[in-house]
């Protein structure tokens, strides 16, 4: 059996140092040309196949990254598979059942998080690093984060979906960016979007569209930093157009699209409103069902808008206004700062605004 060959064999055929071939191999762009072409073929003359755990024992790193989401997921109380005990491998290949509109509806938070999630995965393969995920579901106590931060150089977490005081103590290990959440006077390096904003100029516009009448605002559950920023935004426009908002009819839904329906089934019991403003996507199209079912028209008795641009706002009838979130370049903006850290350790915190597009469809448009 021949020699494995070394980071010593490929620097000396290529006539280079090791760090060189180190830098080639962790971080291509950052070495000249030329000189990337000849440790390229001498690692390919030479058949070396660098060693993942040596390198990360030399530099006290793992090549890992960690991102941590929350327990969102609407198949947990599923029943648990086991295809040994129940003869699964016998199974027909598939079955006819009647469809339920909502049973197997993905929660609409993991449908934000999935597209976080393929930006983060992404970006970690350019930048060379594997990519962890942690998921809090049923941890109270946060032990599956604290257990991911003791295996990974860096890690991503959603804005307050862990306590301040554990966050802390992990940062004293491991480099943390929060996304989706602003700097509240902590040392963390942060990446999220203007949404208060974003949800202002969305109301002025379908303020301008409005014909007199009611207004509802819909928002999120009371502990969601997005849904507060939203309230914030579309509060400010109503003040601006000069209306008083106690007279703007509030409702609070969990973000799905469930909720959606079940509070316009409310506004619609006590006289629907003229515009409705829902703090995201899925609820706004929840009301827009119930509307239909009561033979309300939208837009011309109702407008309503959305927020975050999900696929399935442009493909209902009518399609959504909404506000687009860049929900895959906020995975990539967190593993940017994340490595950025990683080389720089002692540079100043840095929050990342990425820009939202405002999506104008029929939804909000005034008839004719």
């Amino acid at each position: 059996m021949s020699k494995k060959a070394t980071v010593y064999d490929v620097a000396e055929r290529a006539g280079v140092s090791i760090a060189t071939v180190s830098r080639v191999l962790r971080q291509p762009d950052a070495v000249r040309p030329a000189t990337r072409e000849r440790v390229l073929d001498s690692v390919s003359e030479l058949g070396y196949v660098p060693s993942g755990s040596a390198r990360g024992l030399a530099e006290r790193r793992t090549g890992v990254l960690g991102l941590y989401f929350p327990g969102f997921d609407a198949s947990e109380d599923a029943p648990v598979l086991d295809v040994l005990a129940e003869g699964q491998a016998d199974a027909p290949p598939f079955t006819v059942e009647q469809a339920s509109d909502d049973a197997d509806a993905p929660h609409p938070t993991m449908l934000f998080l999935d597209e976080v999630l393929r930006g983060a995965e992404l970006e970690a393969w350019k930048q060379g690093f594997v990519l962890m995920i942690g998921v809090g579901r049923g941890d109270p106590a946060r032990e599956t984060v604290r257990d991911i931060a003791g295996r990974v150089d860096g890690l991503m977490v959603l804005a307050q979906s862990v306590p301040d005081d554990v966050l802390a103590r992990l940062a004293q290990r491991i480099p943390v960016v929060v996304l989706s959440g602003p700097a509240r006077g902590d040392t963390y390096d942060h990446v999220t979007v203007n949404n208060a904003e974003a949800m202002t100029e969305l109301t002025r516009l379908v303020l301008a569209q409005a014909d007199p009448g009611g207004i509802a605002f819909l928002g999120g559950p009371a502990d969601s930093p997005d849904g507060a920023q939203r309230w914030e935004g579309f509060a400010a426009a109503v003040a601006e157009a000069g209306l008083s908002i106690d007279d703007v009819t509030v409702l609070r839904g969990d973000f799905t699209r469930a909720s959606g329906q079940a509070a316009a089934e409310q506004l619609i019991s006590r006289g629907a409103p003229s515009v409705l403003v829902a703090a995201n996507d899925q609820m706004a199209l929840g009301a827009i069902d119930a509307f239909h079912s009561a033979g309300i028209r939208v837009p011309d008795d109702v407008r309503v808008t959305g927020f975050d641009g999900l696929e399935a706002a442009a493909l209902s009838r009518p399609a959504l206004t909404t506000v687009r979130q860049p929900m895959i370049d906020l995975g990539r903006a967190a593993v940017q700062l994340l490595a950025r850290r990683l080389e720089q350790p002692d540079a100043d915190p840095m929050t990342v605004r990425l820009p939202l597009q405002i999506l104008v469809r029929e939804s909000s448009q005034r008839p004719g």
